[in-house]
């Protein structure tokens, strides 16, 4: 495997809690530019497994690699390529999109008028610029999701990682947060691992999938949009 092709690899990892394995030995990688779906049923790993991608807690055995940056032996510096939405994107409710922006771009260290840039910039790719001096709380459900991918773009990451981006978005939602899904990976290079119970919507964006069940690496590989998704992840849960 040449870790240079790949700005994620996970080799061999594991989370151990109270005696039990929440993940156990997965191996995976994920190319440069790519769509990954992560898949599993409910408590198959999923989230802790983006829990110690995104540093939030540590393997108990092995290793992730972001930009070749092992996220447990060099967190900040790996840390620097990811953007994230893990589980729900929060926000201040009576601030407007803008300003919540602004307040979170500081943490990237830049300059006043880089911080006006930059937020315009994310704005506009997510489009929400014509609602951006609007308070949160007027903001539908797919408005939010849209903002949190504008906060989890604002260090300008190369892997973007989505935790259940389209729970409770309505139809029009979900082909909005689809197209820009794939926006961000046709027009702006990016990396994207994204975990999703919505077969329909992972077969129509994804690359390549990663299945796990009880923790366990199930199959990885390319995607076969010609195979019907849901047949294939339930021959692989009934195995």
């Amino acid at each position: 495997m040449r870790v240079d092709k790949n700005v994620l690899v996970c080799r061999n990892v594991s989370k151990r809690m109270r005696g039990r394995y929440l993940v156990k030995d997965v191996s995976f990688q994920v190319e440069r530019g790519a769509i990954c779906g992560l898949l599993g049923p409910n408590g198959a790993g999923k989230t802790t497994l983006i829990r110690m991608l995104t540093g939030l807690i540590r393997p108990t055995a092995g290793d992730l690699w972001i930009q070749q940056q092992s996220v447990v032996k060099n967190r900040e510096q790996a840390l620097e390529n990811v953007g994230a939405i893990v589980e729900s994107p929060i926000f201040f409710s009576y601030m407007t999109g803008r300003d919540n922006l602004k307040n979170l771009a500081r943490l990237h260290g830049l300059s006043k008028q880089e911080i006006a840039e930059k937020v315009k910039e994310v704005l506009t790719i997510v489009g929400l610029e014509e609602r951006a001096n609007e308070k949160v709380r007027t903001y539908s459900l797919g408005m939010k999701q849209r903002l949190g991918i504008a906060q989890s773009l604002l260090g300008d990451p190369e892997l973007l990682i989505l935790d259940e981006p389209a729970n409770g978005l309505d139809p029009m939602g979900m082909r909005e947060l689809r197209e820009l899904i794939l926006t961000l990976k046709d027009q702006y290079g990016k990396t994207i691992l994204i975990s999703s119970h919505l077969l329909e919507e992972i077969q129509k964006i994804c690359d390549q999938i990663v299945i796990i069940r009880e923790g366990e690496l199930v199959w990885q590989g390319a995607l076969d949009h010609e195979q019907d998704l849901e047949t294939f992840f339930m021959e692989r849960m009934s195995r």
